[in-house]
């Protein structure tokens, strides 16, 4: 008993004193990640690469077996844009086909694709499917719209429940480093944003402040033990919470990956914010919390 007490009176110990140093790591990753995006958005137009569901352009499923990487190095010869995915068989893991994304026209995308494979494609072995850049930026736009929507409900909600800046900031703050950090890696991996992966972000607006608002009412509102218990009991059930939804991400997007580009890409980029929710949760949130109760004595 009084082993135990010895153990968490030196991780408080440990805690208390560098809680403060850890709070630099996530500030200069937030800053660095801004600094990215501005410069990358200098250079591209935006903040993100867009698949052609919202730049628009030809999607064209084949169904027959070849070398993906060696159609791809062929297409990009002519179509600099082109993307190909492998479609395979969920069981017998086989290939079964393969999917061509490109801002060429049908027409233009259809030649390329029966010179390499040599033969002809049709409605039996092929799809296609093209979609107008005006429709696709407008739903874009929209898509962009919403997402800034639903961020500011949420802030408006946070600062209902709480009603003080700092518990409310903090929780706000955590939640924007997650989605902010989120698009600086898929930048970073080249993944080329579709309206699965849109919809993802959205996903994650929700969950990356739902562990933040479990912290925040068990340090502010719960008046039993220390300042350290009350932060150590809400990391035990949010880390159980955030693992648990890591592992059904994680399988999920093992499942999918083979099939569906478009789901993969949603529980990637799903699992991406939810490691960073992870680190902007226990460390952003909880140094905030505990600072602001250092120096205002309220919690």
């Amino acid at each position: 008993m009084e082993e135990n007490k010895i153990s968490e009176s030196h991780e408080k110990n440990w805690y208390d004193k560098s809680y403060k140093i850890l709070l630099v790591i996530p500030i200069i990753l937030f800053l660095g990640s801004f600094a990215y995006l501005y410069f990358f958005y200098a250079e591209n137009g935006d903040i993100v690469y867009k698949d052609v569901s919202i730049t628009g352009g030809t999607t064209m499923t084949v169904f027959a077996k070849t070398d993906i990487k060696l159609l791809e190095e062929n297409l990009r010869e002519k179509l600099p844009d082109v993307i190909v995915n492998s479609i395979t068989d969920f069981r017998s893991r086989e290939q079964t086909g393969f999917l061509v994304e490109t801002t060429a026209s049908s027409d233009e995308l259809k030649s390329f694709l029966e010179d390499y494979l040599g033969f002809k494609l049709n409605s039996e072995n092929s799809s296609i499917e093209f979609t107008g850049a005006t429709l696709s930026s407008s739903f874009y736009q929209q898509l962009r719209f919403a997402m800034i929507i639903s961020f500011v409900l949420m802030a408006i909600v946070v600062f209902f429940i709480f009603r003080t800046p700092i518990r409310s900031l903090s929780i706000i703050l955590a939640g924007f480093a997650d989605i902010i950090m989120t698009i600086v890696v898929i930048d970073i991996l080249e993944i080329r944003l579709s309206v699965a992966g849109i919809v993802a972000l959205l996903m994650l607006i929700g969950y990356s402040v739902d562990v933040d608002i479990m912290l925040t009412t068990r340090v502010v509102k719960e008046k039993t033990g220390s300042l350290n218990h009350r932060i150590f009991e809400a990391f035990k059930t949010g880390i159980t919470m955030t693992l648990t939804a890591i592992a059904a991400v994680g399988v999920a997007l093992i499942f999918t990956r083979s099939f569906s580009p478009a789901l993969s890409q949603m529980f990637t980029i799903i699992l991406i914010g939810l490691c960073f929710d992870i680190f902007n949760c226990w460390v952003t949130n909880a140094s905030l919390l505990k600072w602001y109760a250092e120096v205002t004595k309220k919690i």
